[in-house]
């Protein structure tokens, strides 16, 4: 544990934290990709199925749960107690385009072929794109409310400052690991754009509009 690595673990939070606020509040998950929350709780699970084999720590086992358990709880929410609410027309993005590409990368490069270590490759391949249809939604329809930016941006801050954390444990401990590094690089990219647009327009107080 250091301090980038807790960081970008409660950025983590605070997004999933924004992102249910925001469905809950206002009872409506208007302007959220329901594809990709479909994606993190994908993620999610593939990753940690080791809960089942490993203890690593109280507060890595605490984190784990939490992730999986909101992730399923938004899709709950969006697929059936608001379901009124979600935009499928917006929604579009063709999901099987990441994750069979994902997969398939998963088994013909990773650490060790066995069920367990492709899973979780699979699952940092997958986290690297999974926010491609909320970043297409958002495009569709041509803005997003504040939250909605909030939420975006302390997902993207969470792979940044694990990227930090990647770099601190080469230099502290000589520990790296090149799959990693390389989806978590490809994650943060994909951010860069809307990184820009967050600083210059809704922290001055205007609703953010990516190109269509």
């Amino acid at each position: 544990m250091n301090i980038f690595r807790l960081a970008g673990d409660l950025s983590h939070l605070l997004a999933i934290i924004l992102l249910l606020i925001k469905i809950w509040k206002t009872r409506s998950c208007a302007g959220i990709s329901g594809k990709s929350q479909i994606l993190f709780a994908i993620v999610y699970i593939s990753r940690y199925l080791d809960l089942v084999t490993t203890f690593i720590s109280v507060y890595n086992t605490f984190m784990k749960l939490v992730f999986i358990s909101t992730s399923v709880a938004t899709i709950y929410l969006m697929y059936v107690k608001f379901k009124a609410t979600y935009d499928h027309n917006h929604d579009s993005f063709r999901i099987e385009f990441l994750l069979v590409p994902c997969f398939l990368l998963a088994l013909l490069i990773n650490n060790a072929f066995t069920p367990l270590e492709i899973l979780w490759t699979f699952s940092i391949y997958l986290e690297a794109v999974a926010i491609l249809p909320q970043l297409f939604l958002v495009s569709k329809t041509g803005e997003a409310e504040s939250i909605t930016s909030h939420y975006l941006f302390a997902l993207g801050s969470y792979r940044a400052l694990y990227l930090l954390n990647w770099i601190y444990r080469y230099y502290a401990e000589g520990h790296y690991d090149l799959i990693a590094i390389f989806a978590g690089a490809i994650q943060t990219i994909l951010y860069c754009d809307f990184f820009y647009l967050y600083i210059t327009k809704v922290l001055k107080g205007k609703k953010l509009q990516l190109p269509a």
